[in-house]
């Protein structure tokens, strides 16, 4: 059964193989800005269905799989930041604060579609200017929203992680896609 993950993430591939999915990547280049007034919830949600709408159009019979992921800091949506500069003002940003990460996904197979938002509550410890130097210097998340990896030393830095599905935080809430994918026939 071919299934497709809608995206270039090796993060949400990963997350797939590590429960025997051998999901073929394609990226869907989709414009992924956010629409005016746009909250961070709904466009997850939005980007993360456009992503499988984008590849059906190319694969109508496969399941594609579609995932977004928006950080949010009191309404400030925090992106990937790229660059070192960019990573350390995000940690700053969010020492001692609880983040919003919402993660949509979205299976769909035919015209079955099936699509959720799994949202993460990140408490972050007060940091200090040493902890953030430490951290990027080690780890180099600069293609992370929120500029850390959970799966990785990003736990030194939180406080708590309230989730439903931890694995949304990494980029793909697996046991929501699994589901998905049951209640369509794909795994």
């Amino acid at each position: 059964m071919d299934i497709i993950l809608a995206s270039s993430s090796r993060y949400r591939k990963q997350l797939l193989a590590q429960v025997n999915i051998n999901a073929q990547c394609i990226a869907p280049n989709i414009d992924e800005a956010a629409h005016a007034q746009e909250q961070p919830k709904a466009q997850a949600l939005r980007l993360a269905i456009a992503k499988t709408h984008h590849i059906a159009q190319h694969a109508p019979h496969a399941t594609i799989i579609g995932s977004d992921q928006v950080a949010s800091l009191n309404g400030t949506v925090l992106g990937k930041p790229g660059r070192y500069a960019k990573a350390f003002q995000q940690l700053q940003m969010q020492s001692g604060h609880t983040v919003l990460f919402h993660t949509g996904v979205c299976v769909r197979k035919g015209s079955a579609l099936l699509s959720d938002v799994i949202t993460t509550e990140v408490e972050f410890r007060a940091l200090t200017t040493a902890d953030i130097e430490a951290y990027l210097k080690q780890e180099q998340p600069f293609d992370c929203a929120g500029s850390f990896k959970s799966e990785g030393l990003g736990l030194s830095l939180f406080k708590r992680i309230t989730s439903d599905d931890p694995s949304a935080l990494i980029g793909l809430p697996l046991i929501t896609t699994l589901s998905f994918l049951r209640a369509l026939g794909s795994y």
